[in-house]
């Protein structure tokens, strides 16, 4: 059984973004005085007194937005409180009443639902004695609180938790992989999401830059719970335009390093950009497995084979040539399951504690290829043995002679060769270098 959704409505720019993160306890939201820059459904698993349930941050009803999304955003609204177990209807106490407002207390009516009335931005007593104001919208005395400063923020849990006291306690289950799909704007990483899971969850569209915070979703599949990382589109650095679009990047890099496995959509109908590269350095940095997900496989089916792709992306992407590349076409859901399989597979490759015993007859043999049954020079680089540290990513540290000795083209011998031995060659390796003897902390690659 899924947990409660509770979801926050309201007219754009009422403080819904402020009041999620507030009551998350971390930046979820992108927050800016821009109105709309919400558009999908955002949301976090929250527990207050022994109670899970989750929280929807949505759009702004009734906005006007910059890229004529204004029927995709409704429509996630709309998606939200058909699903939701209780509404928080959230007004602006320093604005008043609305007419926007009574049209969504209208709305709200006839769907039904529990409702708590949320008078947002109550800095001061002051300011709290508007809250008559809102009694005729029909949803009772409203509870004033401010988001930012977190006043009644205890009050506001504690009438949520009551509200929800005839429903079954559900407590979370334990996320078995999380999944970040990543890349630039416009190569259809919303639109694969939505196929992964099964149901529009994200706002599609033709426009670049539709997606701007980074939204997890939690999908089941066989019984088995996933958490799937939507993330902005990300452009050049030098052609960010608004603040909104720099978090948003900033929000895709965390995704990375947050996911388990990442998924690196490039456009298969296009060249590699320096977005793309900068995304793959940004995962190579973070020893993340990797999937190559070439999407719009359909536009190039019939004029390219998939291995000439991934001899041109050996080129182009060094530092991702372990990664394994899927071919997808997004739209039509195509290959969506190998793909989930696929990324399941790279996450149990880098959860792998090798044994012992076997790390070090790696060791013996890397360094019987090396010497060619040689006695070999003391200049030369030697690994007396090696022990694993860690899994996700796999940490190898590696006792020798001299850790100057090993310069990094040594060193990529070596992870590719550990991988090839211990059949772990399509997740990153993490080598960590110490002296024979030496207490220091090891020097990574």
């Amino acid at each position: 059984m899924a947990l409660p959704i509770v979801a926050i409505i309201g007219r754009p720019n009422v403080g819904k973004s402020s009041l999620l993160n507030s009551i998350a306890g971390q930046m979820i939201s992108i927050i800016d005085p821009t109105a709309g820059v919400t558009r999908d459904r955002v949301s976090a698993i929250v527990s207050f007194e022994d109670r899970y349930f989750e929280l929807m941050d949505t759009g702004g009803y009734g906005i006007v937005d910059s890229d004529a999304l204004e029927k995709h955003v409704e429509n996630q609204i709309f998606q939200a409180i058909s699903s939701a177990a209780l509404v928080l209807f959230m007004v602006d106490i320093r604005e008043g009443r609305t007419l926007l407002d009574q049209t969504i207390a209208a709305l709200l009516r006839k769907q039904n639902l529990r409702v708590i009335l949320v008078a947002n931005k109550a800095d001061s007593p002051k300011q709290m004695s508007g809250a008559g104001d809102f009694v005729s919208l029909g949803f009772g005395e409203p509870i004033c609180i401010s988001a930012e400063q977190k006043i009644n923020r205890t009050q506001l849990l504690e009438r949520i938790v009551k509200e929800l006291e005839d429903l079954p306690k559900e407590t979370p289950k334990d996320a078995v992989m999380k999944l970040a799909l990543v890349g630039r704007r416009n190569v259809g990483k919303s639109t694969l999401l939505n196929a992964i899971v099964g149901s529009e969850r994200m706002i599609t569209s033709q426009i670049p830059g539709t997606t701007r915070d980074a939204v997890d979703v939690r999908f089941e599949k066989d019984g088995r719970c996933f958490v799937a990382i939507d993330t902005a589109g990300v452009r050049k650095i030098g052609r960010m335009k608004s603040d909104i679009e720099y978090y948003s990047f900033t929000r895709a890099a965390r995704s990375i390093r947050r996911a388990d496995v990442v998924l690196l959509l490039l456009d298969a109908s296009e060249p590699v950009s320096s977005v793309d590269k900068k995304l793959a350095r940004l995962v190579q940095d973070e020893f993340k497995p990797c999937v190559l997900v070439l999407n719009k496989w359909d536009l190039v089916k019939d004029r390219a084979h998939s291995q000439d792709f991934a001899e041109y992306l050996d080129q182009v992407l060094t530092g991702l040539r372990h990664a394994p590349i899927a071919v997808t076409t997004a739209l039509e859901g195509k290959n969506v399951q190998s793909l989930l399989d696929l990324s399941a597979g790279l996450f149990k490759q880098a959860s792998t504690q090798v044994p012992t015993g076997k790390l070090n007859k790696a060791v013996k043999i890397i360094a019987q290829e090396q010497a060619g049954g040689r006695k070999r020079h003391s200049s030369h680089p030697k690994i007396y043995y090696a022990t694993q540290v860690a899994v996700r990513p796999i940490s190898l540290l590696l006792f020798v002679n001299r850790t100057s000795l090993f310069d990094s083209t040594y060193r990529r011998y070596l992870i590719n060769r550990f991988g090839q031995l211990l059949g772990l060659e399509e997740v990153p390796i993490r080598l960590l270098l110490r002296p024979k003897g030496a207490d220091s902390a090891g020097q990574s690659q």
